[in-house]
Parts: structure tokens; C-alpha cells; sequence
């Protein structure tokens, strides 16, 4: 007899915070702000926090220095990529040990295919050996799908498991507003509630058509199947592949100056230019964000004339998506953003 499909989500718990914690062992319990240079009278963005710090209100992409406002006694670290690169493959390979397809979708998070009578033992026992391999707590979300499983990790956290499958979909999820769902927004939240869709279940039994009308053929429909649970993307077992690479900088005093803002572009371009490179893959478009003072933030981007790893054109690229933007205001963080080609 062959064992039920299932799809299980592995969502390392406050991952960054967590990593610091396991380097600096005396800040266990404390709250932690891991973001930028680590200083919290610079301007930069909260990366992570710990549990500890969310409860005064400290949650990721908040100024620093609101941070800091709202949780004085928070210890400030700075964002060490290479550290968490070599925790997150710690903890793939762990996941990659057992009977699963698995698909790693960043850092902290991956889904692996499973078939299994029991489904939160195998989540348990995935959980144990993460926590015995890596010292790291995760949560698991159990679902029939991808969607399910993801949404399941919600309340699975923290260092839960909890299952969210056909069974208990709307008995879980109806009642909930629809920026609950994998996939919605508060823009897109707001423009469904303008169609009377408020909650999961109002969305499922919205008319198609009217969706279609009023957010495009393509999304439209595929929101009301979110909100049925429906979801068919398969659990793909291929390594991680960056889809992008970035840089960016805060500045300490806003720009104001629009040939400053050319210049800083120009720079973050060919440090992107240097990581396409190192990529070994052709970058296909290239997308500039501009967040204005005090906290606005909007991004453009162009579609390169072929892919390319060439520091001239990405350059090129970069200041084409510059020139979307209207001068005049002053600017306090610049990034620059290429994308891969995908086939």
C-alpha cells in the first residue's frame, strides 16, 4: 500500500536572531536587532529581531532607529550573510537526510515531499535532527500542498507543528481576512475588499469574472483558488538558485543632490555587476529602488536588449530604471538589482 503524499514546510524560527544568539550565548532571552551596521543611531533597516524584541513592537524592514525607540534594552548586532549562509546549508543538508524531495527556498525555509501514514511524526522527528545537527528551532507546517503547508507554518510557530490540509481548511481559514493567504497583500487586500471579498471565505465565493475584471485574467481567478486552498505547483528538488543580487546603501544624510543619486547608482552597479560575475549566470533585467525621506519606498526596472554579465550594460540598465524616477526629493536609500535569466 502506497503511503498518503504530503508536503511539509520547514520554517527556521527567528533564523538571523537565532544564529547571533548560538555566536553570542549570553544573549539568550535578551532582544536582539540584527540589521545594517548594527547601530542604531545610523540610519539602516531591522533585518531580524528576536521574540523577545517583537513584543515591543520590533519587526522586520522598521527603522533602526525606530527600533530602537521602541525597545531600548535591545542588543544591536550587524547583518553577517557568510555566517547564515553556512547555518542555512547546515541545515538543508540535515533536511536533505531524510526520504524527501526537498525544495530550498531561502535561508530559513524549504518544502520537502514526503510520503508518510504520519505525517507530524516524520515533522517531529525533521525537527529533532535540525534542532541536534544545528542547535536552530524550527516550526513545520503540514498540508496536502504547497500553499497549505506554508500557511500551516503560521501556526505551527513557535517550534510547532501543525497541519492544515482539505479536512480543516475552512473550519481554520474562512473566517480570516484575506491578507492571511500566501500570495495577498494589504494592496491587494484592500482592492478585494472594495469587491466585498473581506475574508478567505467571501473571496472563495466571489464570481470569477469579477475578480478577472478587476485584478487581471490571471490573477483574479488565481486568488479565488487561494482562497479555496487549491494549489498544484509541485515540490521541485533542484538546489537553491539566487533568482537576484543586490546592493544597496542607506545613506546618513539624504541625498539631494540628483547627479549624487547618478553616482551612487553608478557604483552600486558595478558591485551588482561584480556579484552577477561571480554568479556565473547573465543578468536579464535591472531594477533600481529608491526609498525617499523620510520612509517611501518605489522601484523601476528595465529588460536588458540581450542578458549579459557586462558591468557597462548593467550600468546602463541601472540608470535607465533611475531615469523613471522624478528628481527633486531628497533620497535616503539607494539599491541596485539584478535579475537572472530564468528558462
Amino acid at each position: 500500500m502506497v503511503a498518503p503524499r504530503w508536503v511539509l514546510h520547514v520554517d527556521l524560527d527567528q533564523f538571523i536572531a537565532a544564529v547571533e544568539v548560538l555566536r553570542r550565548p549570553e544573549l539568550a532571552g535578551r532582544p536582539v536587532v540584527v540589521g545594517g551596521a548594527g547601530d542604531p543611531t545610523q540610519r539602516g533597516v531591522v533585518a531580524t529581531a528576536s521574540y523577545e524584541a517583537r513584543e515591543f513592537g520590533v519587526q522586520s524592514g522598521i527603522p533602526l532607529r525606530t527600533a530602537a525607540r521602541r525597545c531600548p534594552d535591545a542588543v544591536f548586532l550587524p547583518s553577517d550573510p557568510p555566517a547564515y549562509d553556512a547555518a542555512s546549508e547546515k541545515v538543508m543538508d540535515t533536511l536533505r537526510e531524510f526520504p524527501a524531495v526537498v525544495e530550498v527556498m531561502g535561508w530559513d525555509e524549504a518544502f520537502l515531499e514526503v510520503h508518510t501514514p504520519d505525517p507530524e511524526a516524520m515533522a517531529a522527528e525533521i525537527a529533532d535532527a535540525v534542532r541536534t545537527n544545528t542547535q536552530l528551532a524550527c516550526s513545520v507546517g503540514i498540508g496536502d500542498n504547497k500553499l497549505r503547508a506554508k500557511l500551516a507554518t503560521g501556526f505551527a510557530k513557535p517550534a510547532g507543528v501543525f497541519r492544515l490540509a482539505e479536512a480543516n481548511w475552512w473550519q481554520v481559514m474562512a473566517e480570516r481576512p484575506t491578507d492571511a493567504l500566501w500570495g495577498i497583500g494589504r494592496k491587494t487586500a484592500r482592492k478585494l475588499a472594495d469587491l466585498g471579498a473581506h475574508t478567505v471565505a467571501e473571496l472563495a465565493g466571489t464570481d470569477a469574472a469579477v475578480l478577472a475584471g478587476r485584478l487581471g485574467p490571471t490573477m483574479g481567478p488565481w486568488y479565488r483558488r487561494i482562497a479555496r486552498g487549491e494549489d498544484r505547483s509541485p515540490v521541485v528538488g533542484t538546489p537553491y538558485v539566487p533568482r537576484s543580487r543586490s546592493r544597496e546603501t542607506t545613506f546618513q544624510t539624504n541625498l539631494t543632490d540628483w547627479a549624487a543619486v547618478r553616482t551612487e547608482v553608478v557604483t552600486l552597479a558595478h558591485r551588482v555587476a561584480d556579484d552577477v560575475v561571480a554568479e556565473g549566470r547573465p543578468a536579464a533585467r535591472v531594477a533600481v529602488k529608491v526609498r525617499w525621506a523620510p520612509f517611501q519606498t518605489h522601484t523601476r526596472s528595465v529588460t536588458l536588449a540581450a542578458p549579459t554579465s557586462d558591468a557597462a550594460d548593467i550600468e546602463a540598465g541601472a540608470l535607465a530604471a533611475l531615469a523613471k524616477f522624478e528628481p527633486g526629493r531628497a533620497v535616503r536609500l539607494l539599491g541596485v538589482r539584478a535579475e537572472f535569466e530564468t528558462r
